[in-house]
C-alpha cells in the first residue's frame, strides 16, 4: 500500500511539474517512462555508486536504469535530446563550458563526490618525481576546466609556472604556461591519458582525472601527488547530477538526489575508494 501511494504521488507531482514548466499541451520526455529513472554515467566510480541505490529507489517506486558512457560528450548530448533523465559524471565548470560550446540547456542539481586529480608516472619513483622536475614529457587532459586543474597541479608541484594572474575561474591552455622548465606538456583527450601513459617512454608523468585513473587500473596509493583536497577545489570540482533545465524539481530527480546523498552512499564511497573519491554532501 505504501509503495502504491508513493507511485501515485510521484505520478501526480510529475504531471503538475510538467504542466507548470511546459504547459498542458506540451510533453516532457522525462515523463515518457514515469516509473523508470534513466541516468548516464562513467563506469567508475559513477555507475558503481548509482548501483548502490537501486534498491532504495525501488522503495520510492522507481526502477533505476544506468547507461554507461566512456567519454564526456555523448552523455550530455543524450541528456539534451531527452534520451536520459539525468547524468552523473562531470563537475559544474565542465558543464558550464559544455553548455556554452554546444548550446545545450543543462543544469547541475546536486554535488555528490570529488575526485582529486592524481599525478602518475611511467617508471618514476617518488624520489625522482620530487627531485627531477625538468626534461619530462607530461600528459594532461585537453578539455578546458580539466586542463586548467592539471596545470595548477603541475604548478603546485614545481613543474611549470603560470602567469601571476592565472586563475581557476578562467579556462587555461598550454599557451598559458609561462615557463615549462624544460618539460613538454601534451594535452590529449581525457579518457586516453592513462592508456597513453602506459604506452609512453620511461620518465613520463601524467595528470589524470580520478575516474579515468580508476578505470585504467591505477591505484591511488601509487600516485606521485594529488590535487589539494583541502581548498576550494573539492566544492568547485565536485561531480554533480545534471538534468535538462526545467527538470530540476521533478519527482524523479528529487528521489535520485535523496538516495544518492544518504549515509549508505557516503560509507560506500569512503570504504571503496580509499581517498581516490571523496563524498562532499552532508547527511
Amino acid at each position: 500500500m505504501k509503495k502504491q501511494f508513493l507511485i501515485a504521488t510521484a505520478t501526480l507531482l510529475a504531471a503538475l511539474v510538467g504542466a507548470a514548466a511546459f504547459g498542458c499541451a506540451s510533453t516532457n520526455s522525462i515523463d515518457d517512462n514515469p516509473y523508470t529513472i534513466t541516468v548516464g554515467a562513467s563506469a567508475t566510480p559513477h555507475a558503481q555508486i548509482l548501483n548502490v541505490i537501486k534498491e532504495d529507489l525501488a522503495e520510492w517506486g522507481y526502477t533505476l536504469e544506468v547507461k554507461v558512457f566512456d567519454d564526456y560528450i555523448t552523455p550530455n548530448e543524450a541528456l539534451e535530446d531527452g534520451s536520459l533523465d539525468a547524468n552523473y559524471f562531470q563537475h559544474t565548470p565542465y558543464l558550464n563550458t559544455f553548455n556554452a560550446d554546444y548550446k545545450t540547456h543543462l543544469a547541475a542539481v546536486g554535488k555528490i563526490h570529488y575526485e582529486p586529480f592524481g599525478v602518475y608516472g611511467k617508471g618514476v619513483t617518488q624520489e625522482e618525481f620530487d627531485t627531477v622536475k625538468t626534461g619530462r614529457t607530461i600528459l594532461v587532459p585537453n578539455d578546458g576546466s580539466n586542463l586548467t586543474r592539471a596545470l595548477f597541479v603541475l604548478r603546485d608541484e614545481g613543474y611549470i609556472t603560470l602567469a601571476d594572474d592565472a586563475t581557476a575561474e578562467i579556462n587555461l591552455t598550454v599557451e598559458d604556461i609561462k615557463d615549462s622548465k624544460g618539460n613538454t606538456v601534451r594535452a590529449v583527450v581525457a579518457e586516453n591519458v592513462a592508456q597513453l601513459l602506459e604506452e609512453s617512454d620511461t620518465g613520463t608523468i601524467a595528470v589524470i582525472n580520478g575516474n579515468y585513473a580508476l578505470q585504467g587500473g591505477l591505484k591511488s596509493e601509487n600516485a606521485l601527488a594529488f590535487e589539494n583536497a583541502e581548498g576550494d577545489a573539492a566544492q568547485l570540482y565536485a561531480n554533480v547530477v545534471a538534468v535538462k533545465k526545467g527538470n530540476e524539481n521533478h519527482p524523479k530527480i528529487v528521489a535520485l538526489l535523496k538516495t544518492l546523498t544518504s549515509q549508505k552512499v557516503a560509507e560506500f564511497i569512503t570504504t571503496t575508494y580509499q581517498g581516490a573519491v571523496l563524498p562532499v554532501f552532508s547527511v
